[in-house]
């Protein structure tokens, strides 16, 4: 039941009319038509809601209705007005993944609807609600409907909603799932999200390498003889095939990068761990000969799948030997292609959707057919858009550039810190720390020279932008187990510096006075940390910037509607509280003389 309908009932419960209602509760004629209508809903702890709470507790009152006190009439309008709220925030939160994902235009969209577009971006951020959500989100779906007619764009809006491309085969159940979908609690995305950035917060790259023996690994020299051409077909041939092109390409003598793009099914071959292993193995394998690998990433799936192929990646981009890119716009849901190109081999395979198993891969080391598909390759990486952008200590400049460049980019930022922001600490403040940690000379002067830097970077962001930060406030008993450290990825530093709890708060003092000095600039603090190991920036509708402290120090720079959407989306717990008072599975075998065995 709705507000206005449960308000409705009270109204012929009581037998009264809207004048008198409003005489009853002190609100305007106006509201309560406004409120009856659904055009209007009060807040659910407003005084609006309790005024109506007690005229309606007077008038039954006095026309003798027992069992309706004010307490009783405000717990169930409270009830019912949560209720709408959360409905109304995910409204706002599935219109913008909506919008994002399918890239639609937001001033047609406006038109269609009758709207002003600047309130339909307002409702897209969260800052107002429609005071009729389901008229609301079946006017957007009707949208989509129209513009989304052909099988293919069906095909997108079924995989965004979750539910197979035939049950949106006719426009009316287009618009219907849609509808629904749009007031629906979103589904795990943020689940997927916080497990992700969780796992990326505990990874440690030298863990990580130690787990798979990667720094024991040798890059066999064995001679493998490889036909000038080979035929695969079925499943178990095309995954020899794949190693095959594999072993081709870590026993030549090329020194050449490695192209991979494929957006054959997964499911089938994921379910061979052996494979799986041998797979990920020859990644390794063409890693450690020092190869650059290039690969388009087919992220045209459930976002779960995609947020756990991520995951899967993610070790091997901090490597820096890895560029990912994505394909932008529909693909088709009929054909399947794989293309890998090597500075000695290609391999090529094709099927159709649901026939992977009727599928065929071709793998040659001819020197005309590989400079074929060296060609196509580098055709493909033209239409493709780069995943991510990262950088490492070796980009140090190149990621310094491009923060100096967005900062002259108006737009609205939020960041969710691990530390304290290296930009609102004093000089003095930061020499004091950096002494005491014993930094050493030559290391003191860059990081103060960093965090200048960083000051009058933000400062020019502030002229023209917004900046939101939030940090930890941590209590005594908190810092004591987990102490904080100074905020230096940036500067691609990755000895922990500490704070004594003096400083710490004294830090926190002064960035409550930066704060204060720069009106654009506020900072909200949050009970407890969100991550200890990386930090997000999210220039709004731009892109996210996920930075991992150490182990090693990077940064991932995302530019894909669909991932900054949810990352945009992913709210850190926030925890109300009082102001502080200042008193891989181990492989076997693979460091070993046989390590091109595990390729067979």
């Amino acid at each position: 039941m709705t507000f206005s309908e449960q308000l409705n009932q009270y109204i012929a419960l009581l037998s009264c009319s809207a004048k008198e209602l409003s005489a009853a509760c002190g609100l305007s004629d106006t509201v309560i038509s406004r409120y009856r209508s659904g055009e209007r809903v009060p807040g659910a702890h407003s005084a609006q809601l309790e005024k109506l709470c007690t005229g309606i507790a007077a008038l039954a009152n006095r026309q003798g209705i027992a069992g309706y006190p004010a307490e009783t009439v405000q717990a169930c309008f409270s009830e019912i007005l949560a209720k709408e709220e959360n409905s109304r925030a995910w409204l706002s939160a599935n219109l913008n993944t909506l919008i994002s994902v399918l890239e639609l235009n937001t001033t047609e969209l406006a038109r269609f609807m009758n709207f002003d577009a600047s309130y339909l971006s307002r409702i897209r951020s969260g800052q107002r609600r429609p005071a009729d959500p389901e008229n609301f989100a079946i006017q957007v779906a009707g949208f989509v409907e129209k513009r989304y007619g052909s099988p293919e764009k069906r095909a997108a809006v079924a995989e965004l909603l979750g539910v197979e491309s035939g049950r949106l085969a006719s426009d009316s159940a287009c618009r219907a799932l849609l509808a629904e979908w749009l007031c629906s609690e979103p589904d795990s995305t943020q689940e997927s999200m916080e497990e992700f950035l969780e796992k990326l917060d505990d990874f440690d790259l030298d863990e990580y390498i130690r787990a798979i023996r990667f720094d024991q690994l040798k890059v066999p020299t064995l001679l493998f003889q490889l036909p000038a051409s080979k035929q695969y077909y079925g499943l178990e041939e095309m995954k020899q095939g794949e190693l095959d092109f594999f072993k081709a390409t870590v026993l030549s003598k090329s020194a050449d990068p490695v192209f991979m793009c494929s957006d054959m099914p997964m499911a089938d071959m994921a379910e061979d761990v052996a494979f799986g292993k041998k797979w990920m193995f020859a990644i390794a394998m063409m890693l450690k000969k020092g190869l650059h690998l290039n690969i388009i990433h087919n992220i045209d799936r459930p976002f779960r799948e995609m947020m756990l192929g991520l995951e899967s990646w993610i070790p091997i981009y901090m490597t820096g030997q890895v560029s990912p890119y994505f394909l932008k716009g529909i693909q088709n849901s009929v054909y399947c292609h794989l293309n890998y190109v090597s500075g000695h081999a290609a391999l090529c395979g094709e099927c159709l959707e649901g026939c992977h198993a009727s599928g065929k891969y071709y793998l040659t080391n001819n020197r005309d057919e590989v400079a074929y598909y060296q060609r196509k390759a580098a055709d493909l990486l033209q239409k493709a858009q780069p995943l991510m952008e990262i950088y490492r200590s070796s980009e140090e400049n190149a990621y310094h550039a491009f923060l100096h460049s967005d900062a002259l980019t108006a737009g609205k930022r939020h960041g969710v810190l691990s530390s304290l922001p290296i930009y609102t600490i004093s000089e003095p403040l930061l020499r004091k720390i950096l002494t005491e940690n014993g930094v050493p000379e030559a290391d003191r002067a860059r990081l103060l020279a960093y965090a200048g830097e960083q000051r009058k970077q933000v400062e020019t962001l502030l002229e023209n932008s917004e900046l939101l930060d939030e940090v930890a406030e941590v209590p005594l008993e908190e810092f004591s187990q987990y102490p904080m450290v100074l905020s230096l990825s940036g500067a691609f530093y990755e000895k922990e510096i500490f704070y004594s709890y003096a400083d710490y708060f004294e830090h926190l003092r002064q960035t409550d006075a930066f704060a204060e000095q720069h009106p654009r600039y506020c900072v909200q603090k949050n009970r407890h940390h969100a991550f200890r190991n990386i930090q997000i920036v999210i220039h709004e509708g731009k892109w996210v910037m996920i930075s991992k402290n150490k182990a090693p120090a990077i940064h991932f720079i995302i530019r894909h509607s669909k991932m900054v959407s949810a990352l945009q989306n992913f709210m850190a717990p926030v925890t109300d509280f009082a102001p502080l008072d200042f008193d891989l599975e181990d492989e076997e075998g693979l460091a070993d003389g046989s390590d091109a065995e595990q390729l067979v």
